[in-house]
């Protein structure tokens, strides 16, 4: 089962109250890998909870371009079940400081466990610490292992 932002919203307050560490991260996490089990077990590892968001399909093609995602958003978080103890869909439009801040404002979170390579780490930082947590650099990115490399290999 996976969320919106709206109905995790009282979820993430109750684990909070319950005296939980909340984690989140975010990600396209298309055609899971290697590398994303790792960030994915990284993150877990700062704390209690692992809150994982997902991008939508509209996002993938926009940012990754033609032919992506190679799976559904359904298909993407179906696959995440294992390693996150929350899945978050994100919609369509969420591309802006304001939908960053409405997915951070909701969870919370005690940790945002990003890679080395994620994108606005500036803008994440500073909304996280407005929100009361840190962000982590849990993962240190690997350009040999990619979705977009793996594609190019025809290993997908």
């Amino acid at each position: 089962m996976y969320y919106s932002i709206a109905s995790i919203q009282p979820l993430a307050q109750l684990q909070r109250q319950k005296g939980k560490k909340l984690v989140l991260a975010t990600g396209f996490f298309d055609c899971l890998h290697s590398e994303h089990l790792r960030f994915l077990t990284k993150a877990k590892a700062t704390g209690d909870l692992l809150f994982v968001a997902v991008e939508s399909d509209a996002r993938a093609l926009a940012l990754k371009g033609e032919g992506r995602p190679i799976e559904t958003q359904r298909v993407r978080c179906r696959h995440l079940l294992p390693y996150a103890d929350y899945l978050i869909a994100l919609p369509d439009g969420f591309n802006n400081f304001v939908a960053y801040e409405s997915l951070i404002a909701a969870i919370r979170p005690d940790v945002y466990a990003v890679s080395s390579h994620t994108t606005h780490q500036k803008n994440k930082l500073f909304l996280t610490e407005k929100y009361g947590g840190k962000l982590v650099i849990v993962h240190e990115f690997n350009p040999a292992i990619s979705t977009t490399k793996l594609i190019g290999q025809n290993q997908v």
